[in-house]
């Protein structure tokens, strides 16, 4: 695979508001009609509180934004709540009678910095606005998720929900601060709700060096399963795996195709890719330095 950037498409410090403060992170992109899409994405407000909006472009002219949100279509949860620090976005089902999106909640620790879990949103006007499944989560730490999750991939396969996500292992504390640990697990589900795990590993650690894997984005091409996903030792990059059945994967990170540039809003990491068809081309969305503060990118893939 060669990806070729195409350049940054979207710079938060253009669209700066009392709730689009800076970070414009884990986009998500679906087609509204012809060469139109629209890109769900978290940008964080004045308190460092993510939420998510939306931004809309045209794949012809990926390089002019046709429309922004005005306010955030889904916002931080009330107090208590496992999502009240922020919500990022993760992924989005659509179904005939609503779209299911499902989302990062962040909630602040006490012994480390953060603890997050998924949550579920839906939205009956067409994306507009969406609206808590449940006020709690419906995936948390567990037995084999005993740190936190987060961001997940979500597929609706022949009456089966799938689901690849983020599982946090541990922390660790050293002299750069507090450090955690995660890769990709496996869930599956009957209902999409409701959900099971076993504990099943789909992306592990290649070597001691490298402790975070995360935002799995997985599509499926003439039976095999591609996922793309973020890695990282000293900083991110993006990863690239193979299934035949969407639970053993070989990791091909040296034909991912895409790395850091050598200068510039994406030149000392790139992360959470989002990938996604659009005729014969394909497509990738993803962020750069800062973990989604210097904005999203466009990738078109040659193969």
């Amino acid at each position: 695979m060669t990806w070729s950037k195409e350049g940054r498409i979207f710079d938060p410090d253009g669209y700066r508001s009392e709730w689009m403060n800076s970070h414009a992170a884990v986009p998500v992109a679906e087609q509204i009609r012809g060469d139109r899409y629209r890109v769900y994405f978290s940008p964080r407000d004045g308190n460092n509180r993510s939420q998510i909006a939306f931004f809309e472009f045209s794949v012809n002219n990926p390089s002019r934004i046709l429309e922004v949100s005005r306010r955030p279509v889904f916002t931080h949860g009330s107090l208590g709540s496992f999502d009240v620090a922020g919500v990022m976005t993760s992924w989005l089902v659509n179904l005939p009678e609503e779209k299911r999106m499902y989302y990062i909640g962040w909630n602040l620790g006490v012994d480390v910095p953060f603890r997050n879990a998924l949550g579920l949103a839906v939205s009956s006007d067409n994306g507009k606005t969406f609206q808590r499944y449940f006020e709690g989560p419906i995936l948390d730490r567990s037995p084999v998720d005993p740190a936190f999750v987060a961001s997940a991939c979500v597929f609706h396969e022949r009456g089966e929900w799938r689901m690849w996500y983020l599982s946090g292992l541990a922390w660790t504390r050293g002299r750069d601060g507090f450090q955690p640990r995660y890769h990709i697990k496996y869930a599956q589900s009957e209902n999409g709700i409701s959900w099971e795990r076993t504990g099943h590993v789909c992306i592990d650690f290649q070597d001691k060096a490298e402790y975070a894997i995360s935002r799995p984005c997985v599509i499926k091409e003439k039976g095999i399963y591609r996922m793309w996903y973020s890695y990282r030792g000293a900083s991110y990059r993006i990863g690239y795996a193979e299934s035949n059945d969407g639970l053993a994967w070989v990791r091909k990170d040296n034909e991912a195709g895409i790395d850091v540039s050598s200068s510039g809003w994406d030149s000392e990491m790139i992360e959470y890719p989002f990938v996604f068809q659009h005729e014969k081309t394909k497509i990738m969305l993803y962020n750069g330095n800062g973990y989604g503060k210097t904005g999203i990118g466009y990738a078109v893939l040659y193969e």
